[in-house]
């Protein structure tokens, strides 16, 4: 009895230092961001549903700013809405922009012109969404 008393903490050394070496080494797996195009400001919503429909109708204004360099475009993640108008708010007036909307996932936003990184921009879209459309 003595004998296991005096051994059982070598024993849990020994079976301590097994296991850690005999865990294999993590590989350490490389994971970047997607890259960073705009910095997302501001978001405002105004819905409205429909509920016999299922339909949820929308105005969003997106303020937005360049994250390192000038952009003449602008993409955002829009999968499964009906976009109505894109336009770019200056002093209180909407002018329409030209955009994209092809696959129906990502809408494309030609802005006209290049915008600095340091300008913040602010944008209104009217879109309708349903989520019993197939997406």
């Amino acid at each position: 009895m003595r004998l296991l008393h005096n051994s059982l903490p070598v024993l849990l050394t020994l079976a301590a230092l097994a296991s850690v070496s005999a865990q294999q080494p993590t590989a350490t797996i490389y994971r970047a961001t997607e890259r960073r195009v705009n910095d997302l400001v501001h978001t405002k919503l105004d819905l409205q549903f429909d509920y016999k429909k299922r339909y949820a109708y929308g105005k969003e204004w997106l303020t937005l700013k360049p994250h390192a360099h000038p952009t003449d475009s602008l993409r955002l993640d829009a999968k499964g809405m009906d976009i109505q108008t894109v336009a770019l708010m200056s002093n209180g007036t909407a002018q329409p922009l030209k955009f994209s909307y092809n696959d129906e996932r990502n809408l494309r936003v030609n802005l006209g012109k290049k915008m600095p990184p340091a300008l913040i921009t602010p944008f209104t879209l009217s879109t309708q969404l349903s989520p019993t459309k197939p997406r």
